[in-house]
């Protein structure tokens, strides 16, 4: 009984660590993604992302922050949900673990792109920066675009991911069954969407489709998920 109850006590914190670092990193994301980083991408052209840059320049190291926060809570989901669904199936629990964690590797490496662009909009603005405007310009565009293209790669892990959330979350009879269906759609979408950016040329089309479909899915998957843990996970 001792025993039981611990594990149970276990549970109960891993649940709460998941939940509420998913809540947190949810917020960060709406500002750092959906508020900053979205005006940033609706400047245009190139002189025009750089004067947003330099005008907001602490807007920008905000959102930088911001997504260190996604990634620390990343790191920290990846954890939780393995001690929390350990019981369930020992081996795919930790392979969502490690796939997470791939996952936040490759955000790591696109958040340092952002840096880059920092470094870049901050020494622009110096009569000692040893590049002229347009070639820090083209160097902004290139970081800005690599940062979507690496993450766009992560978010395919991610997806992958949120496939092994699914597959435990049915295979447990604590979890309801709309959350594990809502993490399997959730995770053909994300694979679908970002595939479909990385190798179709027509991706503008193509992603509005999908991102219609399963616009509902991605956004109220791991959030339910999220809230469940927070409230119910362990209990």
């Amino acid at each position: 009984m001792v025993t039981q109850g611990r594990e149970l006590s276990d549970q109960r914190k891993s649940a709460l660590t998941a939940g509420t670092a998913l809540m947190l990193m949810t917020l960060a994301a709406i500002f750092s993604y959906g508020f900053v980083h979205a005006r940033i991408l609706k400047q245009g052209d190139t002189s025009a992302v750089i004067q947003y840059l330099i005008s907001y320049h602490h807007l920008f190291k905000a959102e930088i922050f911001g997504w260190l926060i996604i990634l620390l809570c990343d790191i920290v989901v990846a954890w939780s949900c393995y001690v929390f669904l350990k019981p369930t199936h020992k081996d795919l629990a930790l392979l969502g673990a490690w796939l997470r964690l791939v996952y936040a590797t490759l955000l790591g490496i696109a958040i340092a792109n952002l840096l880059f662009v920092l470094t870049l909009t901050t020494n622009s603005t110096d009569y000692g920066s040893p590049f002229t405007s347009n070639q820090v310009g083209a160097q902004v565009m290139l970081h800005l675009q690599a940062f979507d293209l690496i993450w766009s790669v992560g978010l395919i892990v991610f997806g992958a991911h949120l496939l092994i959330l699914g597959i435990l979350a049915l295979r447990t009879d604590n979890i309801p069954r709309w959350i594990g269906i809502l993490l399997l759609l959730a995770s053909i979408g994300y694979i679908l969407i970002h595939m479909s950016k990385l190798f179709f040329e027509d991706y503008e089309e193509v992603g509005k489709i999908l991102e219609n479909v399963f616009i509902v899915p991605m956004t109220a998957g791991e959030l339910g998920f999220g809230l469940w843990l927070l409230f119910r996970g362990g209990k």
